[in-house]
């Protein structure tokens, strides 16, 4: 039943998330080339704000819990567990104050309107996952980006998306290279639950009534932990709050 609910519900979900996509496209042209970065982070902001409020026509619900105990004005990395693609306008929007960066997959860098363009233009870094050496110099430079300006980068060690909810392996490098070159910065482990129910039947139609949730968990400091053992805190933290 829901799912023959859905498809007229869908439709007009689709309608104005891809008219938000299309109209923020040229708003964040001419704020990062007319008004700088600060302008054009402003916009991507607002972008997910609707983009969120597109997601509300599906009955979606977002939480998130612990937001103030993110430490401030130092580098933050937060590992989330990934579920789909709806993860990443939860985190935008409502993790916003702390300049979300991405390790994204090089195929998101071209056409998709306004997506595409944040993730060349605003500070995220897009990697060949069949080329694990092309990614090293970039998440390097990633991680001196949010070192020099305390800014976040955001990270999924599975790699891909969970089709079910089920954490996949984590794994290691990415995270490693991060904290390598991110001394001072701060781990904040996040698990995401529902946000695979938006996509159950596929991109259409979608799945009505979720809420998602974010829940952030303690904060380590790179400094204090061999990486082993952070990571190991890091992964237990992830995944024992996910909920099937």
């Amino acid at each position: 039943m829901e799912k023959l609910i859905s498809y007229p519900i869908s439709v007009l979900f689709y309608l104005f998330f891809g008219l938000s996509l299309v109209i923020f496209h040229p708003i964040q042209w001419i704020c990062l080339n007319v008004f700088g970065y600060q302008a054009h982070k402003k916009s991507v902001d607002y972008l997910n704000f609707f983009l969120t409020k597109c997601t509300n026509i599906l009955g979606t619900r977002y939480t998130f819990k612990n937001r103030d105990t993110i430490p401030k004005n130092v580098p933050i990395i937060f590992v989330l567990n990934h579920q789909s693609l709806y993860d990443i306008i939860g985190i935008i929007w409502y993790l916003r104050r702390f300049h979300a960066k991405f390790v994204s997959k090089k195929e998101l860098g071209k056409g998709i309107p306004s997506v595409s363009y944040n993730l060349r233009h605003g500070g995220s870094i897009l990697i060949d996952r069949k080329d694990p050496k092309q990614a090293i110099p970039l998440i390097k430079e990633l991680s001196e980006y949010i070192e020099k300006h305390k800014r976040s980068a955001v990270i999924f060690p599975e790699g891909t998306r969970s089709k079910d909810g089920r954490p996949k392996e984590f794994a290691q490098s990415g995270l490693k290279i991060l904290c390598k070159y991110a001394p001072s910065a701060y781990v904040v482990p996040i698990t995401i639950n529902n946000s695979w129910k938006m996509v159950k039947f596929g991109a259409f139609p979608m799945g009505l009534g979720n809420h998602l949730q974010f829940i952030i968990h303690e904060a380590i400091a790179v400094k204090d932990f061999p990486f082993e053992e952070l990571m190991q805190k890091t992964e237990k933290a992830v995944i024992q709050s996910i909920k099937n």
